[in-house]
């Protein structure tokens, strides 16, 4: 009898487990044909629509993926940073990075001389996101976007993006080019679909903008993000200073909340220029004098007593890439190691 009750409730979670399943298809498939008709209202060619959506099925995985992220509770504890710098900007990552560099001068050159950005940074971010283009993600983007729009956890940041990438279809992107990370982000910048369509930028005048394999593209598109972010010719992203002992710190605790992001930026003190941070104490641990003009806010990523940053307004533009001061960070750091 033993033996029979548990041999019908492994059938019964068997037979639970197919019933969710045939349920979250029956009810994407059903989704589908609504996200559809506003596909063709935002302009879908019907004949995309009709080659893409037959093709899709519910994927369990990226829903799994998606609701294991971390949430942003500001109760619980931010890890520390160095363990993260050690991982991202690490003796390899410096290593490719700074041969992709010497590879690319003549590109990267160009590029900055046009928009400003860094040569640095741009390898950078290629770097970060891909280690050079090493990996970029095996799902299928309309797959991955379209069942976490159904899902509905964030359906107004997936479902737009489903429909961009109908979009680069109606562009004339190849259909089985489609693919990246499992929540959309693809080639070697991780772009995802709307920012592929708004800023990927044609490197080396082919009149396509490949930023799955080719360089030119990438470094140009990645450039191209950050000129439309806000970057400010000659202006540092940031960097590390040192604090004096007896810092008074409660002095700079910011006075508003940012909308986007708070809990990354109420990490930040207040803004002031350089020439105030050196006269409180706070100096340049390279010797370097910077423009005493220009706004900086600090940042203690791992308590006083650890190394500290002065980040510009440019480094509010690295956020914008991925807004995660630890991300923010590596990228700027990972950028003075390759220009070293």
């Amino acid at each position: 009898m033993r033996i029979f009750r548990t041999g019908f409730a492994a059938l019964l979670a068997l037979t639970a487990g197919a019933s969710a399943s045939a349920q979250d298809e029956s009810g994407f498939q059903a989704y589908l044909q609504g996200v559809a008709v506003r596909a063709r209202a935002d302009g879908v060619r019907q004949a995309t629509i009709d080659s893409v959506l037959p093709t899709l099925t519910y994927n369990p995985r990226v829903v799994e993926l998606d609701r294991q992220q971390p949430g942003t509770s500001s109760t619980s504890a931010v890890p520390r940073f160095a363990p993260y710098k050690a991982r991202h900007v690490d003796t390899a990552r410096i290593t490719r990075g700074r041969t992709a560099y010497r590879a690319q001068r003549g590109r990267l050159a160009a590029i900055e001389r046009e928009t400003g950005v860094p040569e640095e940074i741009m390898v950078a971010i290629w770097g970060h996101e891909t280690n050079y283009g090493s990996y970029t993600g095996d799902f299928d983007l309309p797959r991955s976007l379209a069942t976490l729009a159904y899902e509905g956890r964030r359906r107004a940041l997936f479902e737009p993006e489903f429909i961009a990438t109908l979009k680069m279809i109606d562009r004339g992107v190849p259909r089985d080019r489609l693919k990246g990370s499992w929540a959309g982000a693809f080639g070697y910048p991780q772009f995802l679909p709307s920012i592929y369509l708004r800023l990927a930028r044609d490197g080396d005048g082919d009149g396509i903008a490949n930023i799955w394999s080719n360089e030119a593209d990438t470094l140009a598109s990645i450039a191209n993000y950050f000129l439309n972010a806000g970057w400010r010719s000659g202006q540092p992203w940031g960097f590390a200073v040192a604090v004096p002992s007896g810092f008074d710190r409660g002095v700079l605790t910011p006075r508003s909340l940012s909308p986007r992001c708070p809990r990354v930026f109420e990490r930040h003190s207040q803004w002031r220029t350089l020439g105030e941070w050196r006269s409180l104490g706070v100096t340049p641990q390279d010797g370097r004098r910077y423009d005493d003009a220009v706004q900086a806010t600090l940042i203690e990523p791992d308590g006083p007593g650890a190394t500290a940053y002065l980040l510009t307004g440019n480094y509010r533009v690295i956020l914008d890439y991925n807004c995660s001061n630890f991300y923010a960070l590596s990228v700027g750091l990972l950028a003075d190691e390759v220009a070293r």
